[in-house]
C-alpha cells in the first residue's frame, strides 16, 4: 500500500532532511558528523529504520491528532516523531544513542518543529510516559515483554502500535500488512489499553457482577448466568448475559451504560471492596 498523496511531500522532506543531516561533513576541522547505518548495535536492539509508509500506517492505526501527545520508545533518526509533528501533534522520542538524538534534534529543527518534535537521551526502562495518548515502537519482542506491565498501567484508552512485533499472548486489537512499495518490516499490531476490571461489582438490584479479564477478553457471570461475548477497548466494556447485550463506560470504580434485549434501559454497577 502506498502513502497518501498528501504525505508525499513530508515524506521526501523528512528523507532528504535525514541524507543531509547524516552525511554532512562538519566545517572547519574536517571531521564527518554522525551517520547512522542500519544495523548498528545499540543498548538493547541493533537499528534498523521503520518505512515511511508503515510510519504513516502506525499513525492512522493509532487514529493521531493534533491533540494527542506521542511518546516513540527506541526513535532512531526520529522519523516517527518529526511524521506526528508534521501531522500537528507534539511528539517525543526516548533514544538511547546520542548521536542519533542529536541527528533527530537538527531534522526536527531544519523543518521548524523543533517546539513539536523533541528527543533525549534515556533509557527506556527507567523513562515515564504515562502522559502519552499514543505509543509507538519497533524493538525486540523481549524488549516488548519487558515493557508490556509498564503498558498495561497506563491510562485506558492510550494506543500502544509497535512495528512488526507482538505481545505475545497479549493479541493485538488491530493488525495491519502494508503492502506494495514496502518490502520488509510491513506488519503493524495495535492495542488499546483495556481499563481494570477484574473482580466483583454490585449492579443496583443488589445483582453481582463478577468479572475476569485476560487483557481485554473479559468472562464471569451477572448473578447466576455466565456472560459471553466480553471485551474492553480501553474504558469501554460490552458484554452479554441472558440474551441482554450490556454496553457500558469504566470510570474508576463504577460502569455506566445501557442493556440492549430484554427491558432494556441504562444499567450501573459500582466495584465491592474485597472485605465487602
Amino acid at each position: 500500500m502506498k502513502a497518501h498523496h498528501s504525505y508525499r511531500p513530508v515524506i521526501l522532506s523528512i528523507c532528504l532532511l535525514i541524507v543531509s543531516a547524516a552525511g554532512y561533513a562538519q566545517q572547519g576541522s574536517g571531521s564527518k558528523q554522525f551517520e547512522p547505518q542500519v544495523g548498528q548495535p545499540g543498548k538493547d536492539v541493533v537499528w534498523v529504520p521503520t518505512p515511511q509508509t508503515l510510519v504513516d500506517k502506525m499513525l492512522d492505526m493509532a487514529k493521531l491528532t493534533p491533540q494527542d501527545y506521542l511518546i516513540d520508545l527506541g526513535s532512531g533518526d526520529g522519523r516517527t516523531v518529526i511524521t506526528a509533528a508534521q501531522r500537528g501533534s507534539r511528539a517525543h522520542g526516548i533514544e538511547y544513542n546520542p548521536d542519533m538524538v542529536d541527528l533527530a534534534t537538527r531534522s526536527a529543527a531544519a523543518l521548524g518543529l523543533g517546539n513539536r518534535a523533541t528527543f533525549e537521551k534515556a533509557d527506556l526502562f527507567e523513562s515515564d510516559f504515562s502522559k502519552a495518548q499514543v505509543i509507538t515502537m519497533f524493538l525486540l519482542p523481549s524488549i516488548n515483554m519487558k515493557l508490556r506491565p509498564t503498558l498495561l498501567n497506563l491510562k485506558p484508552g492510550t494506543r500502544v502500535v509497535s512495528n512488526t512485533f507482538t505481545m505475545e499472548d497479549w493479541e493485538a486489537d488491530d493488525t495491519v500488512k502494508v503492502e506494495g512499495d514496502c518490502r520488509s518490516w510491513c506488519a503493524a499490531f495495535l492495542w488499546i489499553i483495556p481499563a481494570k476490571v477484574e473482580g466483583a461489582w454490585r449492579l443496583p438490584n443488589a445483582t453481582t457482577l463478577t468479572l475476569k479479564q485476560q487483557f481485554q477478553k473479559v468472562t464471569g457471570t451477572l448473578g447466576s448466568d455466565p456472560i459471553a461475548e466480553g471485551k474492553l477497548r480501553g474504558d469501554d466494556i460490552v458484554f452479554t448475559a441472558k440474551g441482554v447485550r450490556y454496553t457500558g463506560k469504566v470510570a474508576g470504580n463504577e460502569i455506566r451504560g445501557t442493556m440492549t434485549g430484554g427491558s432494556g434501559g441504562n444499567w450501573t454497577a459500582t466495584r465491592q471492596r474485597v472485605s465487602e
